[in-house]
């Protein structure tokens, strides 16, 4: 086997670029397909670097056990969207958004509402499959686009993954940057506050200048969604459960499976005995409302474990990738390639949020992008007089909130399953994501919040 050189690791990964962005962009195709091109081409330049097959199997093989909870999860959710459509949990949330939330403020209201959530309970997923779902529903009936109502919805999710305790991305940052979990929350403040403050004037901006709004339609959808679906306060038990799951820090399986057992036994009180072909079929295939009104069944019919193949098989592949490009250890040299070109904090601040953003896009992992730069660049930021806490709020700006943008990224495929809405079609709107990387990347070259003295402050 020969070692792999710098160029072309870098080759590589342009390689991958191209080939996707391509086929994405342009031929507007399916992103399994350009990955099962990618994969091929991995694969032949790893026979040419003489690598023997059984590696490159066994890559592949490591690669995807590495993803087997995450489809787990997968499945899970839209096992659980279908329960809890069942059961009348997201029917009456949808009924209660549209009789609370603010039409004129819509988007800011979504934006706030998914960060008070996603704060609380720590899981970006559970957010965006729970209330998340909610909202693009009733996006869906007022006639706002729903790549903007997607974007609300995550970005305001993504609050919460990067800075509630509760977040399991938020606790890997502090832990591989050694540093202590609520100093690093509290110093994710200088990059948190301002992306979010900023994020809420462009959703206003944005919901201002959108007049598609259509407000009128709201009572005769709310009168079809009663006389289709489970509108009642008891079935809101099952979020209530998924809730306290979450803040009593279950693992997500287990909360998964908690909060379907619940929404089953919710429905069962609600609509009376069902029978076990209509369940298993509702488990399979997703809920059929029935409804009679084209855009309200197109609402509510969704869920199922049918319905997560297409992000399965993409996950799939996706980390079949990943695991050949750990094979050729294309990460490790083009670490190496970026950070011979560290030499002031600006610059360290601004490869380490790139070397984020590029195992994003190779590897489609936010947490490998987490550990690995984490890991990479530990040193030398305390070579350069910088504590962990200031690690750590890097590696969330260049790592966590990067992969709901990335098309074929475990957080992208989940996004775009759950919501129905592309991951290129919303991406322009997902502006809390989009700015942390920016605020960071300023700061590291202005020396904002990277002072040696505020090593031993916020």
């Amino acid at each position: 086997m020969k070692e792999l050189r710098g160029w072309e690791a870098l080759l590589i990964v342009v390689m991958i670029l191209t080939i996707i962005g391509v086929s994405l962009i342009h031929y507007e195709a399916h992103p399994h397909v350009p990955i099962f091109i990618v994969i091929v081409f991995i694969i032949g330049y790893g026979l040419l670097k003489r690598i023997p097959w059984t590696s490159l199997e066994d890559g592949i093989v490591k690669g995807v056990k590495s993803g087997i909870v995450p489809i787990m999860i997968f499945m899970l959710i839209g096992v659980l969207i279908a329960v809890w459509m069942e059961s009348g949990t997201i029917p009456t949330l949808i009924a209660y958004s549209l009789q609370i939330v603010s039409t004129e403020f819509f988007l800011p209201s979504i934006f706030i509402s998914t960060a008070i959530v996603g704060l609380s309970i720590g899981s970006a997923f559970t957010t965006v499959s729970t209330i998340g779902v909610a909202f693009i529903a009733v996006g869906g009936i007022l006639g706002v686009p729903l790549p903007m109502v997607a974007g609300a919805v995550i970005s305001g999710a993504l609050v919460g993954d990067k800075m509630s305790p509760l977040s399991d991305t938020t606790n890997l940052a502090s832990s591989v940057a050694k540093s202590d979990l609520f100093d690093h929350i509290r110093h994710m403040l200088w990059v948190g506050v301002p992306a979010f403050v900023i994020s809420l004037i462009l959703f206003v901006v944005v919901g201002r200048t959108n007049t598609s709004i259509q407000p009128e339609r709201m009572e005769d959808m709310l009168t079809s969604l009663h006389e289709t679906a489970i509108v009642h306060p008891i079935a809101l038990l099952p979020a209530v459960c998924i809730i306290v799951m979450a803040i009593l820090k279950k693992s997500a399986i287990p909360t998964m499976v908690f909060g379907i057992v619940v929404g089953l036994v919710t429905s069962v009180i609600l609509r009376g005995d069902i029978a076990i072909a209509e369940w298993m079929t509702l488990i399979q295939n997703g809920y059929n409302s029935g409804a009679a009104n084209e855009e309200l069944a197109n609402i509510l019919d969704r869920g199922g474990i049918q319905s997560m193949m297409w992000a399965v098989s993409l996950l799939l592949l996706t980390l079949s990738m990943g695991g050949l490009l750990s094979v050729l250890q294309v990460i490790e040299r083009l670490i190496e390639l970026i950070q011979s070109a560290v030499k002031s904090t600006g610059r360290l601040v601004l490869s380490t949020v790139l070397t984020g953003i590029g195992i994003n896009v190779s590897l489609g992992e936010q947490y490998m992008s987490v550990i690995l730069t984490g890991e990479a660049y530990a040193k030398r930021f305390k070579e350069m007089g910088h504590s962990g806490k200031q690690l750590s709020k890097v590696l969330e700006s260049g790592g966590t909130v990067i992969n709901p943008l990335i098309p074929y990224g475990v957080s992208g495929v989940f996004m775009s399953s759950v919501l129905g809405v592309p991951v290129l079609s919303y991406l322009p709107f997902v502006f809390f994501c989009i700015l942390c990387p920016v605020i960071i990347i300023i700061y590291g070259f202005t020396g904002v919040s990277f002072s040696k003295s505020n090593n031993d402050r916020l």
